[in-house]
């Protein structure tokens, strides 16, 4: 049990990193997507299965909608953005590195302020937010600040499942992160029709 809880942290860290250094939307969304495969087992934890499975289906959700909606718009060039992306690559790995180790300074002295979580539950839940928060500092894309506040999201409702464990609690936070994917699928429409009236 305990070695696929750090399986699902290791999971986690791969996803959030990869969301980082990927400039590609379809390979984000497929990041995302595996990410909220961890969430799902660091929940089930201190949640039922059932409950858990919420989390895992209300996220791949998340991807879809947010899938469907980029499909839909546009292509944009990809050579500006992914020259943009290489540059600032090493960069981000470095930031993630140090993400990482301020994650392992931190996480035993969480677990003693937090009686009944475990050591992979925190880890699997900073890492998240705090890989999170340099997404979104390093990111002006809609799509990709969406994608950053979900993943911070996740990584607040890892600890939040072991303090909370009521079935309201699992459907609202289920909205929240479906209110985020439709808030996001609008923010790129409405870029798109600004790019297009501007242009006309």
């Amino acid at each position: 049990m305990q070695i696929i809880s750090w399986i699902a942290v290791f999971l986690i860290f791969v996803s959030t990193l990869s969301l980082l250094i990927t400039w590609d939307w379809r390979w984000s969304l497929v990041h995302l997507a595996l990410l909220y495969l961890g969430v799902f087992w660091l929940t089930q934890i201190h949640w039922t299965i059932s409950m858990a499975a919420i989390k895992l289906v209300t996220g791949w959700m998340v991807a879809t909608i947010l899938g469907i909606t980029r499909a839909a718009l546009d292509p944009e060039p990809a050579s500006a953005l992914e020259h943009s992306w290489s540059h600032g690559r090493l960069f981000r790995i470095l930031a993630a590195a140090l993400a990482f180790l301020l994650v392992i300074s931190v996480t035993p002295t969480i677990v003693k302020l937090l009686p009944g979580i475990g050591i992979p539950e925190v880890a699997g839940s900073l890492i998240l937010m705090v890989m999170s928060l340099l997404l979104l500092g390093l990111t002006t894309e809609p799509l990709q600040a969406v994608i950053g506040l979900l993943t911070f999201l996740a990584g607040f409702e890892i600890i939040y499942a072991a303090v909370e464990n009521a079935t309201l609690v699992a459907a609202l936070l289920a909205t929240i992160n479906l209110g985020l994917a439709l808030v996001g699928a609008y923010l790129l429409t409405a870029g798109t029709d600004e790019e297009r009236g501007a242009t006309e």
